[in-house]
């Protein structure tokens, strides 16, 4: 017998611009209104659109077919709220805390970032988010000081693969301050205005216990702009009640409005969220990690708030809402047996309330609806765009059986799974690798952007992974703007 080992087969080729794409006897999660799945079944993406879903879907002659049998067929996902250009110092700051977070970050190394900085990170930022099956991200960002780095921002989401809502934001100055700069608002109307973009937003918070709301300003310029509101809200010590009752009671809090974390918050401002029309974006590795507030899935519940996923910051945490999926069930199941376990008499928790299917909505159909999207993406449905991510694995005995998709992909996949990604019917990731973009490119840039950093940072450049600030340098409350 030969010990030659038998050829394998080439992967066949990407499909070219504008090739339909059928993919066939996958199990398919529509995620339509009644989340009808298909045990085997078709999707037939044409001309940037789903054509057909069903079984025995004919396939036109010039459409390639990709096998999907022993893997799952579903929408692509939508982040809501990434702090892109943070991308540039992945896994920097594994060991903060949110203080450190926010002394380190907004106060040393944030500031230090140049516009290409910026871009580079947004670059590297878009092909992550494709890698793992992400085809929509809220860019939440918050860092831009200049009017120069929101444009390198904006052009580097334009020229990246995926669709993206650039959500202008500016730490480093009052919000009320920089909303009225002439040049911002010209930035925001032509993002507003792009068709390449998915949606422009304003990202600002309320950090001050202000009763004279001078962030009331900055909620005019969005109504005048005609553009959505993103905020941190519910984060302990930094963005709390105050925030909520006085855009309340201004009468700015729209619906479609994103209250990102919202997790250390009264029954009374969960309320006025319900109330208004608002959504909730919750970041669980974050909100575990970080000190925000316990993950408020039960509030969430509770008051009946839509909920989407994000991933918040790479510099940090996980950079694919697999892992955001998997935090989010456990956080909430972690609390349920929490609570049963301390009642008087002791209970034991026999159903649990948040199921995998319920975290799969929100990574895609409640993501698309918290962007005002829904009409177009977050779903498998005939006429909707042709966003769609096929989960398969052959050479993983991860993906053997495949029973419940629903606790496959909360419990068992990862972006090593992601087969393929369509955006618009275009293929950006194919037989396992991204395809789209030059990563080679972004990675010499973040080349420059780190060497560039460690040098204007210098000895702190180290501490700043392995912090240890004593407590007299420690603020009170670094997350504050200065009037």
């Amino acid at each position: 017998m030969s010990d030659v080992p038998a050829p394998t087969a080439s992967p066949a080729p990407a499909p070219h611009a504008g090739q339909p794409v059928l993919f066939r006897g996958g199990i398919v999660l529509t995620m339509d209104d009644a989340h009808t799945v298909l045990p085997r079944g078709d999707v037939l993406v044409r001309d940037g659109v789903i054509a057909e879903v069903g079984v025995n879907v004919d396939a036109p002659d010039d459409a390639l077919v990709i096998d999907a049998s022993g893997g799952i067929v579903m929408p692509g996902m939508v982040d809501t709220h990434r702090h892109m250009w943070q991308t540039a110092m992945r896994a920097y700051g594994a060991d903060w805390t949110l203080t450190q977070y926010f002394v380190w970050y907004y106060l040393q190394h944030g500031a230090k970032f140049r516009p290409q900085d910026y871009a580079a990170g947004n670059l590297i930022s878009a092909l992550d988010a494709i890698e793992s099956g992400v085809t929509t991200s809220v860019d939440w960002s918050h860092g831009l000081r200049t009017v120069e780095h929101g444009e390198a921002a904006f052009d580097a989401l334009v020229s990246s693969p995926g669709r993206f809502v650039f959500a202008y934001g500016n730490i480093h100055q009052s919000p009320w301050e920089w909303t009225a700069d002439p040049a911002i608002q010209r930035l925001l109307v032509a993002s507003r205005d792009d068709s390449r973009m998915f949606g422009t937003q304003i990202a600002f918070d309320v950090p001050n216990q202000d009763e004279q709301f001078p962030e009331l300003a900055a909620y005019r310029v969005a109504k005048e702009l005609g553009l959505r509101v993103t905020t941190h809200a519910g984060v302990w010590g930094a963005t709390n009640d105050w925030g909520i009752r006085n855009a309340y009671r201004a009468g700015v809090m729209e619906e479609g409005f994103t209250y990102v974390h919202a997790a250390s918050l009264s029954e009374e401002s969960y309320q006025m969220i319900a109330a208004t029309g608002g959504n909730v974006s919750l970041a669980t590795e974050s909100e575990d990690t970080c000190g925000q507030g316990y993950p408020p899935i039960h509030q969430l519940r509770r008051h009946g708030i839509p909920t989407s996923l994000s991933v918040d910051t790479s510099v940090w945490f996980s950079a694919d809402l697999f892992s955001a999926m998997r935090a989010t069930v456990n956080a909430d199941r972690a609390l349920e047996h929490f609570h049963a376990h301390r009642r008087e008499p002791a209970e034991t928790v026999t159903h649990v309330k948040l199921r995998a299917e319920d975290v799969v909505h929100m990574a895609t159909r409640g993501g698309a609806q918290a962007i005002g999207e829904d009409s177009r993406i977050g779903s498998l449905e005939v006429g909707k765009l042709g966003d769609v991510i096929l989960l398969k694995n052959e050479d993983s005995p991860t993906w053997a059986p495949l029973i419940n998709p629903w606790g496959q992909i909360v419990y068992q996949a990862q972006r090593g799974d992601v087969h393929t990604v369509l955006v618009g019917g275009e293929a950006v990731k194919w037989n396992g690798k991204v395809i789209a973009g030059d990563l080679r490119g972004v990675r010499a840039k973040l080349d420059d952007t780190v060497g560039y950093l460690e040098r204007e940072v210098g000895d702190d450049w180290i501490a700043g992974q392995h912090p240890d600030i004593p407590e007299t340098e420690v603020l009170t409350n670094p997350y504050q703007y200065k009037k």
